[in-house]
């Protein structure tokens, strides 16, 4: 069993690996006394349990995160998340099929939004 310490540790390596250290470092620095838990947990939970895992590879979970964000509608995400699936292996062509995908069974709207995103990626987002 992992401490706390340990999973903290691991998960803001992997947080780095998969969001890039410029996206991490402005999360740090913009962390607050109201979200400093909330940091602590996604890093030690979402990055250093979840991420962690061995049961699917970072692509396979780029492609789940990316199909739960959009079915979601939690759109703010997602432009992250592209970013992260390209860090982690997916060519732009296979995000367009999870876009795709995304859309036959949560409708055209969602698939328009998504590559609406997709396609401003390199118009003015961080890269990291």
């Amino acid at each position: 069993m992992t401490t706390d310490d340990e999973r903290r540790e691991n998960g803001m390596r992997v947080r780095r690996e998969v969001l890039g250290d410029a996206h991490v470092d402005r999360a740090i620095a913009a962390t607050t006394e109201d979200t400093a838990d909330f940091q602590d947990y996604i890093t030690r939970v979402a990055w250093g349990d979840i991420w962690s895992r061995p049961g699917l590879d970072r692509r396979s979970r780029s492609v789940s995160v990316l199909s739960a964000l959009m079915a979601r509608g939690a759109w703010e995400e997602v432009p992250m998340h592209l970013r992260a699936a390209l860090r982690n292996g997916l060519t732009r062509e296979e995000l367009r099929e999870v876009i795709l995908q995304v859309g036959l069974y949560c409708g055209v709207p969602v698939a328009n939004h998504g590559i609406a995103l997709l396609r401003d990626l390199d118009a003015g987002a961080p890269e990291e």
